[in-house]
Order: structure tokens, then C-alpha cells, then sequence
């Protein structure tokens, strides 16, 4: 049992120094190419509207606000400033989701924002959105690198082509801290002994941010409260939560995995749902010791094992705000194609970890 173990934990190794470090070197390539166009646009939407500040830059080697979606595909989250005389409002109505609502009428015209706010003191994200996406537009067509951009038409988005290969999406955000949102109240459980208090303090320290995006839950036709809302977004709590023994490399393996086996019709997985299914497993294996190295192979099956409940239950729980199911909305075809093609990978790597070699 132990020498099983212990081979599957080399061949994991020996995937993670060839296939994932080269997956990460051509990202890291392609974020560069990628950033430089798109700083290039909003520096000309800053000098159209000086209250869209690009707050793209680069700190020890990697870019505030940019998330990997997979190897094409990138989120740009642009930080707005002064959010001060709105009260952040998450009542659970709208799952995954929150409003900005003027903390007294007489400020109104006191906020940046003046001309977003709705008849009922709400700043509206999509009203943000639009004139954002407007701006871009105008850039598009300034920039320098005008002739290897595009806008994505068909979408209340912001999202840029890049040179026929990549899609960005560049999304105007709040940044919040000092605050924890209600609706993740429950967090963390308290029979479960990890994170353990002081890591919960730099969680809840780091905040969380509002995005000006589609909502998950919110497929079919919008209400206009429901469009004015903000998305809820952990992403930097999210990272600091997974640091430590094997957490950070286990999660390497498993995009690296999706990236070159479960890219599917649909789209039914992407990084995010790997990244919340290490959280889970984090909790279920709450010791240091059960993040040794030499427990890599252990953790990665039963990542893939709960994967594949979770595609065959269709039904995936964001880790902070549980009532939000990170699979709506996807076709239960993909669903059901996933789980079949994930339980082929994980009996594949756990029958014959030399297979690692060509997957």
C-alpha cells in the first residue's frame, strides 16, 4: 500500500516539474502579451474618464486583479475608488450577490457616482457596466494595439478578443475590507479545527470584492433590483487559505488536468470549480500532516472522487456562500459527459500512475 503511495506521489512530481511548471511558464507568457494590451486600453478609457483608474499592475511577479480562467482566458478586475457613503447590503435574497445602497439620501450627490445611483439610492452595477463598456469601445479603436483587439459583441460584458487566441474580460469592482459579508456568516464551521483562528483572522483581514457582473443564479430575465446588484467574489481569501504543505501544487495538478482533458463542449468545469473543490478537501483533512507531500496522491483522488459526485449530483457549492451552486445554469449533458470522463482520469492515474506520463 505505502510503495503504491509512494509511486503515484513520484509520477504526481514528475507531472508537476514537466506538465504543470511548462503550463504555468506559457501562461505567464501569454498574461504578459495580454496585459500589455489591455493596460494600453485603459489608459486611454482614463483619459476619457478619469474615474476609471486602471489599477492593473504588477507586484512580485504577477498581476493584482488578473484571475486565469483557463489557458485562453483571463478576468481583469478593475478597482473603482470611493465606494465611502454607500452601506453594502446582503440580505440573501439574491444568492452570491449584494447591494450598494446610499447610506442617506442627502449624500447623493456627494458620491463619485452620482449619475449610477437609481431613483431608490442604489448604485446600479450594470448601469456602471454600460457606460464602462461604452468607454472601452471608444478605446478599442484609440489604442496602439487597435489592430489586434476587438470587442466581444452579444454580451453585457466587457470582454476584449485579443489576437483571434484569448478572451479578457475586464470587470469594474469595490474592493472590501474590514467587513465580512453576511451571507458567509457561517464560515468557518465550527466543529471543523481548520483554518484555525489566526488564519480565519488574515481570511476575513483580506475581504472580499463587489463585482459588476451577470450573476450566477440569475439566469432567464432579470428584475432590475436583480441587475443593480453586485457579485460576490473571495478571490485573494480564497489564495490565502490555500497555502501550505501540498494545497497549492495539488490544485496545479488538477487544472493542468482539466486544461488538457476535461475542456469539454458546454464548458462545464473551469479552475475555479478545482479551486473551491481544494477548499472542501481542506476541510475534510484539516491536519498539516494530511498536507505532507507524500500525501499529494491521496488528496488528488479525493478531489477527483468528490468532482465527480458533485458532476453527478449536478451540483457544485461556491466554499464561502454555500446556497450558490457554481453549476448553474450548465447543460446536464456536459454535466453527465464530465463526470464520465473524469472517472476515466481518476481510475486511469490511480490504476496506473505511470499513465501521468501521457495525460
Amino acid at each position: 500500500m505505502i510503495a503504491a503511495q509512494a509511486k503515484l506521489v513520484y509520477h504526481l512530481n514528475k507531472y508537476y516539474q514537466e506538465k504543470c511548471q511548462s503550463r504555468k511558464a506559457a501562461i505567464s507568457k501569454t498574461i504578459r502579451e495580454v496585459c500589455k494590451v489591455v493596460s494600453d486600453v485603459l489608459k486611454e478609457v482614463e483619459v476619457q474618464e478619469p474615474r476609471f483608474i486602471s489599477s492593473l499592475n504588477e507586484m512580485d511577479n504577477r498581476f493584482e486583479g488578473l484571475e486565469v480562467i483557463s489557458p485562453t482566458e483571463f478576468e481583469v478586475v478593475l478597482y473603482l475608488n470611493q465606494m465611502g457613503v454607500f452601506n453594502f447590503v446582503d440580505d440573501g435574497s439574491l444568492p452570491g450577490c449584494a447591494v450598494l445602497k446610499l447610506s442617506d439620501g442627502r449624500k447623493r450627490s456627494m458620491s463619485l457616482w452620482v449619475e449610477f445611483i437609481t431613483a431608490s439610492g442604489y448604485l446600479s452595477a450594470r448601469k456602471i457596466r454600460s457606460r464602462f463598456q461604452t468607454l472601452v469601445a471608444q478605446a478599442v479603436d484609440k489604442c496602439s494595439y487597435r489592430d489586434v483587439v476587438k470587442m466581444v459583441s452579444d454580451t453585457s460584458e466587457v470582454k476584449l478578443r485579443i489576437r483571434d487566441r484569448y478572451i479578457v474580460q475586464i470587470t469594474p469592482a469595490f474592493k472590501c475590507t474590514g467587513i465580512w459579508p453576511r451571507s458567509a456568516a457561517h464560515w468557518p464551521l465550527p466543529h471543523i479545527p481548520w483554518p484555525g483562528p489566526n488564519r480565519v483572522a488574515e481570511v476575513k483581514a483580506e475581504g472580499f470584492n463587489l463585482l459588476s457582473k451577470e450573476c450566477y443564479s440569475l439566469n432567464g430575465k432579470q428584475s432590475s433590483a436583480e441587475s443593480d446588484a453586485w457579485v460576490l467574489q473571495f478571490g485573494e481569501a480564497e489564495n490565502r487559505l490555500l497555502l501550505g504543505g501540498c494545497r497549492k501544487k495539488c490544485l496545479s495538478v488538477l487544472k493542468t488536468l482539466r486544461d488538457r482533458h476535461l475542456e469539454l463542449p458546454g464548458t462545464p468545469l473551469n479552475n475555479y470549480h478545482m479551486k473551491t473543490l481544494v477548499s472542501y478537501e481542506c476541510e475534510k483533512h484539516p491536519r498539516e500532516s494530511d498536507w505532507d507531500e507524500n500525501n499529494l496522491g491521496d488528496r488528488l483522488n479525493g478531489i477527483l472522487l468528490q468532482l465527480i459526485s458533485c458532476l453527478q449530483c449536478r451540483r457544485c457549492p461556491h466554499y464561502f456562500l454555500p446556497n450558490l451552486d457554481l453549476f448553474q445554469g450548465k447543460p446536464h449533458s456536459a454535466l453527465e459527459n464530465a463526470a464520465k470522463q473524469t472517472w476515466r482520469l481518476a481510475r486511469e492515474i490511480l490504476t496506473n500512475p505511470k499513465s501521468l506520463e501521457k495525460l
